[in-house]
C-alpha cells in the first residue's frame, strides 16, 4: 500500500512540475519622481501568462541592494491580475529615502550613480499548485537626478 501511495506521490509531483507556468523579466528601471522624502524609481516587469485565463496577482515583494546593503524593501499588495494569453506589464514602485543614498557616498562619488541589485518575487494564485512565487533579479546601475532633472520635474 505504501508502495502505490509512494508511485502516485511522485507521479502528481511529476506532472506538477511539468506545468508550464508564468514567466517574468525586469525590462527597465527608470526614475519616476523626487520629493521630499526620498527618490521613486519605477521597475517595469513585463509577465507572459501561458493560460487562456487571467491569474490573480497576490502580491509583489521587491528588494532593492546597493554594496551589499538593502536600501529599499517592500510589497506592492493586490496589484491586479495578469490577463490570460497575454504580456502583461507591471510597473513596481521603489521609494529610496535620501538618508539611505547618502550613506552610499562611495559608490555614488564615483560616477554619480548606484550600482544595484533588484529581486522581486511575484506571487500569483495558479489553478490546483495554489500560490506560487515567480522570482526575478536583475543587476544594473540607477542614474541620480542631477540639478537639472530636479528643475524639470519642478516645471511640470
Amino acid at each position: 500500500m505504501a508502495d502505490l501511495f509512494d508511485k502516485a506521490k511522485n507521479f502528481v509531483a511529476d506532472k506538477v512540475a511539468h506545468i508550464k507556468k508564468p514567466e517574468a523579466t525586469i525590462t527597465d528601471v527608470d526614475l519616476k519622481g523626487v520629493s521630499r522624502d526620498g527618490i521613486t524609481y519605477t521597475a517595469m516587469v513585463s509577465v507572459d501568462n501561458p493560460y487562456s485565463r487571467s491569474i490573480p496577482i497576490c502580491e509583489i515583494s521587491y528588494t532593492l541592494k546597493s554594496a551589499n546593503r538593502v536600501i529599499a524593501s517592500g510589497t506592492v499588495p493586490d496589484p491586479g491580475s495578469l490577463a490570460g494569453n497575454e504580456k502583461t506589464m507591471l510597473n513596481v514602485p521603489l521609494k529610496v529615502a535620501h538618508s539611505i543614498l547618502v550613506s552610499l557616498v562611495k559608490d555614488i562619488g564615483a560616477d554619480w550613480d548606484i550600482d544595484y541589485l533588484l529581486e522581486i518575487g511575484l506571487i500569483v494564485d495558479l489553478p490546483i499548485i495554489g500560490n506560487f512565487t515567480i522570482p526575478i533579479s536583475t543587476t544594473g546601475e540607477i542614474k541620480l537626478p542631477t540639478l537639472s532633472d530636479l528643475w524639470k520635474k519642478n516645471e511640470e
